[in-house]
């Protein structure tokens, strides 16, 4: 018998209540914020747990717009639907989550396997859909992120795409997603939880 047949297999141990709870059960989407700003330091933070998350052959298209200045905001808020305006001004920092059209160009690096460059420069749909759910993954991964490190999140998708890919992306290849409001949430103003789908509703075991 080998040593690795010797060797007991050990599982991750799950998270406790508290930290089920700071991600999932207890989290709640956030429109009203305290006024206290996040620093560059808890940014940089979010995104090299952000970066470790996976995607598919490592692709890594999301690319992030940290906006936490007035000057920021100003430039943004024309871009914004306006029931999202007053949670965006006020919020500590909005990031655009946006993905990078052409983010093969860094495959040879991050993928160094195969030639996987190649498998999107051929097809421009595969890569528009690539980038599109792997940027979105790592959206759900920095909202994560947020709340792992204690901080609150709220999502939104209310924006004008095209004024704001205009607005912040002429010059680049980088295009919107969507938006995410995060800072510290003022916990006394959430709304009361919406109901959600059970699940047999919403799932199948095959």
């Amino acid at each position: 018998m080998t040593d690795t047949q010797n060797t007991e297999f050990k599982a991750t141990s799950p998270l406790n209540e508290a930290g089920l709870a700071q991600l999932f059960t207890d989290a709640h989407t956030h429109t009203k914020w305290h006024d206290k700003p996040i620093s560059e330091d808890v940014l940089k933070q979010l995104y090299d747990l952000v970066k470790v998350g996976s995607t598919s052959a490592n692709c890594s298209p999301a690319r992030f717009v940290f906006i936490s200045s007035d000057e920021g905001r100003e430039k943004l808020k024309p871009c914004l639907s306006s029931g999202n305006v007053e949670q965006t001004m006020t919020a500590p920092c909005t990031v655009i989550v946006a993905y990078d059209e052409e983010f093969y160009e860094e495959l040879p690096t991050l993928f160094p396997y195969a030639d996987a460059k190649s498998w999107f420069t051929s097809s421009p749909e595969a890569a528009y859909e690539t980038a599109m759910r792997n940027s979105s993954m790592q959206g759900a991964y920095l909202i994560s992120a947020v709340r792992a490190l204690g901080l609150d999140a709220g999502a939104m998708s209310g924006f004008n795409p095209t004024l704001l890919n205009e607005t912040f992306f002429s010059d680049s290849t980088w295009k919107v997603n969507f938006l995410l409001n995060i800072g510290y949430g003022d916990k006394e103003k959430v709304h009361k939880r919406l109901p959600r789908l059970s699940f047999e509703q919403a799932c199948h075991i095959v």
